[in-house]
């Protein structure tokens, strides 16, 4: 099927899908079985929500972005175009979560307050399955979190991540594979033969 035929057609949202008013579903794009999406969401063309994900009001995820299975994104997250997601990662907006204030026999409301963190994964970042991310944090573009990372500080481009807590653990290239810096202003990654130039010890994304 050729590139103009997928941009023009449909989103395909299966039958037990949950898309509630004011969602908006780019071209191409597929929701899965059992996905529920909130209110002022919006998704760009041509991405994928596996099954029994989950996608809070007003988030905003742009073009070629892949979500599997059972991934949890809450109110605050911004993800940029070509992001991939693993099954079961979770996302967070709260440092000090309660379910009720202590002198109340209420629960506190769900919604997003002025406490709410904002989070923003940058294009064409990776997260690996069962990765957990804090709140208030931005995973730069084309970074790498390893699979069941605890997530607790903001991540820099091109950055791997791995570990509980998230630790810096080296670089990767634009494919995904890593990449060790030489003492040398750029390197050549071995698997794709993209060159990347470094700059104040990390590699930078090119441009152009």
């Amino acid at each position: 099927m050729s590139d103009l035929v997928t941009e023009q057609r449909a989103p395909r949202i299966h039958p037990t899908a949950l898309i509630e008013e004011g969602v908006t579903l780019g071209a191409g794009t597929a929701v899965w079985d059992n996905v529920h999406i909130r209110r002022g969401a919006s998704l760009g063309r041509r991405c994928i929500v596996g099954e029994k994900t989950y996608i809070a009001y007003d988030v905003k995820i742009g073009d070629l972005v892949k979500l599997n299975a059972f991934v949890y994104v809450c109110a605050g997250v911004t993800i940029e175009d070509r992001v991939m997601i693993a099954a079961g990662v979770v996302f967070t907006n709260d440092r000090f979560p309660r379910a009720a204030e202590p002198e109340s026999d209420e629960l506190l409301p769900s919604d997003p307050t002025d406490e709410t963190l904002t989070t923003v994964v940058r294009r064409g970042a990776t997260i690996g399955a069962n990765a957990t991310i804090g709140p208030g944090l931005e995973l730069g573009e084309s970074c790498m979190v390893g699979m069941g990372a605890v997530v607790t500080r903001s991540v820099a481009p091109l950055q791997l991540v791995v570990g509980c807590p998230a630790r810096p653990a080296g670089w990767v290239c634009l494919c995904g594979r890593p990449v060790r810096l030489p003492a040398s202003s750029s390197v050549v990654c071995g698997s794709c033969g993209r060159r990347l130039f470094i700059q104040n010890g990390q590699p930078i994304i090119p441009r152009g």
